[in-house]
């Protein structure tokens, strides 16, 4: 797959743009950021990424879920220059936690995160997502929909036949297929939405636009509105360390060792600290692209950079964002649905390739928390800061406890 055309490689990275797009623009719907501002932080911010991790890891940066309870009552309470200010101190935070990796060594990280960890971990991350796929393809509004069945069920046997029966270039894209073949399904039982697109303003950021003015707002920097958001980055951390472990499976590159976890952090830390400059939500490693290399095989760094371009180009003209926002939820349902299983395969593919045995107490005992902590624990609040502490972060720090404490089985 290594020769392949500039113009293919375009058609590959308007697949990544259409894996990231719904997540990367739900956030700041949710927090009350400007959706095309979040787009051109995430297109920025992954070119910043593939700049301080040698330009080797194929990993796209969206919208963080972690910050979404912070960014939202820092927002209401304070205002968007307070929330600036408390992303940029996240993204020193990471800069922070890279510099001590790369004092104490990436053995050291991996000594805490061996395959016992890793391997569940992913599962977990992959398993997750699969409620929201699952909503998003069979249900509408709380409740079991035929229609939204019908058609994600037309995607989902289209990427199915599309990966495995066709040849060449085809086999590279089934998502953009059944993407484009959900569309037109979509449009048959007319419940595409057009509106948005007659909506649009051509140039999104012109001069009497609430996006400009955002962008233009001065970051200000506040006791409060820094241990509201700054913290975060710790607990993302974890995260970061499951999203770019299952992304070197995937690929099937060790991207701890090289370019190594203190660039990759790093990445994210000045791709944060770039959103928060220009108002956009805090960066992170989007698992829906890591998916998108599994279903694919292509890997090519590359292509992650041109889908970055587009997204930045998305967020200077309406009418682009605004058409990739009609697809409808069942056909991103369905994709969803392939993309997330991939990503929970891959962790099953390293608890396989690591030999690990299960009839032994101390690794059953690890997995099942990981597991069941990971995916049964939504979000665990902190007090009334609004801070929150996901799930699989919560279970990766009892997996590394156990996996320090428990003796080993001979």
């Amino acid at each position: 797959m290594e020769n392949i055309s500039l113009s293919k490689k375009m058609i590959l990275g308007l697949q990544h743009v259409l894996a990231m797009f719904g997540a990367t623009v739900l956030v700041p719907f949710l927090t009350g950021l400007d959706p095309a501002i979040a787009l051109l932080g995430a297109g920025v911010g992954t070119l910043l990424f593939h700049v301080c991790s040698k330009g080797i890891v194929p990993v796209f940066l969206g919208s963080s879920f972690a910050f979404i309870g912070a960014i939202a009552l820092t927002l209401q309470s304070e205002g968007l220059a307070f929330v600036k200010g408390g992303l940029i101190a996240a993204g020193f935070v990471y800069m922070l936690i890279a510099i001590i990796i790369y004092f104490i060594g990436v053995d050291a990280v991996k000594r805490l995160f061996p395959p016992i960890i890793t391997g569940p971990i992913i599962m977990v991350i992959g398993l997750r997502l699969s409620p929201v796929a699952v909503n998003m393809a069979f249900y509408q509004d709380g409740a079991f929909n035929l229609t939204s069945t019908l058609i994600a069920s037309v995607v989902i046997v289209t990427m199915v036949v599309v990966s495995i029966f066709f040849k060449g270039f085809f086999k590279l894209v089934p998502i953009l297929i059944a993407i484009t073949v959900g569309y037109i399904v979509s449009m048959l039982f007319g419940i595409v939405d057009f509106g948005p697109i007659q909506e649009a303003s051509f140039f999104t950021f012109h001069k009497d636009s609430d996006a400009i003015k955002n962008l233009l707002t001065m970051p200000k920097f506040t006791l409060s509105g820094i241990i509201a958001i700054a913290p975060i980055a710790f607990v993302v951390f974890i995260e970061h360390i499951g999203d770019i472990t299952t992304n070197g499976a995937v690929v099937g590159k060790n991207f701890l060792e090289n370019p190594g976890v203190h660039r990759t952090i790093l990445g994210d830390g000045v791709a944060t600290a770039f959103a928060g400059l220009i108002g956009a939500p805090a960066n992170t490693t989007y698992s829906e692209n890591t998916g998108v290399l599994a279903v694919t095989k292509v890997y090519d760094p590359a292509i992650i950079r041109i889908a970055a371009v587009f997204a930045i180009i998305m967020s200077l003209f309406g009418p682009l964002t605004a058409t990739i926002s009609t697809i409808p939820l069942p056909v991103m349902g369905g994709v969803s649905v392939i993309l997330f299983g991939m990503i929970a395969s891959v962790g099953v593919r390293i608890v396989v390739s690591a030999d690990l045995d299960f009839s032994h107490s101390r690794n059953l005992m690890i997995s099942a928390l990981i597991l069941v902590l990971g995916i049964g624990v939504d979000a665990f609040p902190i007090g009334s800061s609004g801070v929150t502490i996901s799930g699989l972060a919560i279970a990766a720090l009892i997996g590394v406890v156990l996996n320090s404490i428990l003796p080993s089985e001979i």
